[in-house]
Formats: structure tokens, C-alpha cells, sequence
């Protein structure tokens, strides 16, 4: 037994020796050390460059006034058109001697009243104080009125301010010639200058409605009821290279301006007159309904459309 004890300390006393050494040569647990965080500093705005001259601004563009601008003048002669339900139910014209002035007229679609400046040409001035002298409408008393009245033919009122005096004339249908020529210059005179109007708002915004407005001004014209043709030609010959219109308009306004110059050049050119044969009770000229349209040469070899009854004849004036 003892030798047994003897045999076993040494093996012992190694395995403790051996554990000694293990537990001197453990390794020390590391400690790491802390690492310094990024110091964020305050945001800071980000400075606006300032923009330079040549730089594009995000901005709505200024608007344009296109109201446009009526000339200064002093009126004399006054004409006023009133019919409600038509297309056109109010119209008010005033102009100087010269011709300058401006006209208002109402749609019917239309809340507001319209204003346009106006200048007449000379001829057409000519033909209204033919007719006013030929009335001596400032002293005359006389009334214009048919003895019957047509009120749904709409009604019109002339009025003459000129060397402190004043005179007014209301009537919707006369026999009387030159009262006659002032209803129908003046009516003339509201059909150019709506169109004129209708035309160029075509061209800004419905380009399409142009040619039909071509054909308005055409079919005008073949009726006799535009007061001096020929005044058209500026802005028919604008309207012919105006890009903003279909071809077929422009070339309809070429066609149109072409023929109101071979007109006015032409020293054989005459107007023709649709003179009453027996006297009729009321305005059948231009609403009877067996209107016929027939075509009269001219001494220049034109035609020229006029629609006539049965109590009309046509007759060749003198040539200007």
C-alpha cells in the first residue's frame, strides 16, 4: 500500500505543477478602448445663388392689356339699333366729321357690350352728308316713319348734334330715299365692323369658324350692304397672309381684297340701284320668300348677284 501511495504522489504533484503553469499563462482579457463619435454639428441653410441677368424666371407672364384703344374724338352723329332676340340686339355708332368714333354692340350670348374703334372711309362719309343735307335733317321736322310700323324689324334712332342744336329721328321702315340711305349706310357700316370684330376673335381663338366668316363678308358684299367695299382691302390683304387661319380662308380673303381693287381701279365701274316700280305696302324687299337671285353684267364684264322680286326691277346708274 505504501509503495502504491509512492507511485501515485509524483503523478499527483505533476498534474498540479501542469495546472500551475495553465493558470500563470491564462490570457488577459483585452479591453477596448471607446471610440471617439463624429461631432455633428448645427444644419446650416443652404445659401439661394443669387440669379444672375441671363437666368429664366419661374414666372407668370405679365398680362397685356388688349382692350383696344379708341382715339379721341367728338361726336356728332349718333345711330342707334335696338331688337331684342336678334343675334346682334343693341348696336350704338358715333363718329365726328371725319369718320372717327367707335361702335358698342351686344351679343346676344353676351352679358357685356363690346367696343371697338372705328374710322369710315370718305366715300362713306360723302354718301351720309348727301343724305343729311338732302333732309336738312337738323331743321327739318318731318317724321320718317312708315305709316305702318315694324317693330320686329327692329328700331333705329339717328340723332345730329352739330352747332348747338340737336335732332333726333326714330323709325323701323321709311319710303323717304334718303332716310332710307342713312338706315341702310349705318346698318352697313355695324355689319363691317362686327365682322371685323368676329373675324379677328376667329383668328386668336377659333381658327376653324374663319372661312365661314370669309363667305359672311363675301355675301355682304354681293348684296350691296357693305358701304364702300373697297375700305376692306387692308385687312383683307392682311388676313390673307395670316398664318393663324386655315389656307382655304386666307385664300378666300385674297380672292376678296383681288376683287374690291379690280373694283375700285376700274373707272367703268358702276353700282347698280334696285328701284321701286309701284308702291307696296311694307318692306317686301329682302324678306319675301320668292326671292330670286339673278345676275346683271356690268359694262366691265362683271357679274354682280342682286336677289329680286317681282316688284323690282334693276336699273344701271350713271357711271363714276
Amino acid at each position: 500500500m505504501v509503495q502504491f501511495w509512492r507511485k501515485l504522489i509524483p503523478f499527483v504533484m505533476t498534474a498540479l505543477a501542469a495546472s500551475a503553469v495553465i493558470a500563470q499563462t491564462k490570457p488577459k482579457p483585452v479591453i477596448k478602448k471607446p471610440v471617439a463619435q463624429p461631432v455633428v454639428g448645427q444644419p446650416q441653410p443652404t445659401p439661394t445663388p443669387t440669379p444672375s441677368k441671363t437666368q429664366k424666371k419661374n414666372e407668370r407672364p405679365t398680362e397685356v392689356d388688349q382692350t383696344p384703344k379708341i382715339p379721341a374724338f367728338t361726336p356728332v352723329y349718333f345711330y342707334e339699333f335696338s331688337r331684342p332676340g336678334f343675334l346682334i340686339g343693341k348696336i350704338w355708332i358715333e363718329h365726328d366729321e371725319t369718320g372717327k368714333g367707335k361702335i358698342t354692340f351686344q351679343r346676344q350670348e353676351f352679358d357685356e357690350m363690346v367696343t371697338d374703334p372705328i374710322e369710315l372711309s370718305l366715300g362713306t362719309m360723302e354718301k351720309l352728308r348727301t343724305a343729311f343735307a338732302n333732309l336738312n335733317f337738323l331743321e327739318s321736322t318731318e317724321s320718317y316713319q312708315y305709316e305702318k310700323d315694324y317693330p320686329h324689324m327692329g328700331n333705329i334712332a339717328i340723332t345730329v348734334k352739330k352747332d348747338s342744336k340737336s335732332r333726333t329721328a326714330k323709325y323701323n321702315w321709311t319710303t323717304n330715299t334718303d332716310a332710307k340711305v342713312l338706315m341702310d349706310t349705318y346698318r352697313g357700316i355695324g355689319q363691317e365692323y362686327i365682322w371685323r370684330f368676329e373675324i379677328n376673335l376667329a383668328a386668336d381663338m377659333q381658327p376653324l369658324q374663319t372661312p365661314s366668316l370669309m363667305d359672311a363678308i363675301t355675301i355682304y358684299v354681293n348684296r350691296n350692304e357693305i358701304p364702300d367695299p373697297p375700305h376692306l382691302i387692308p385687312i383683307l390683304t392682311k388676313l390673307s397672309t395670316d398664318e393663324r387661319m386655315p389656307l382655304m380662308a386666307r385664300n378666300r380673303a385674297q380672292s376678296s381684297s383681288e376683287k374690291s381693287k379690280r373694283q375700285r381701279s376700274s373707272p367703268h365701274f358702276r353700282s347698280l340701284k334696285v328701284v321701286l316700280l309701284r308702291s307696296m305696302e311694307g318692306p317686301t324687299y329682302g324678306a319675301c320668300s320668292a326671292m330670286k337671285s339673278i345676275s346683271v353684267a356690268s359694262s366691265v364684264g362683271e357679274t354682280t348677284n342682286v336677289g329680286l322680286t317681282k316688284e323690282y326691277r334693276l336699273l344701271p346708274t350713271d357711271k363714276t
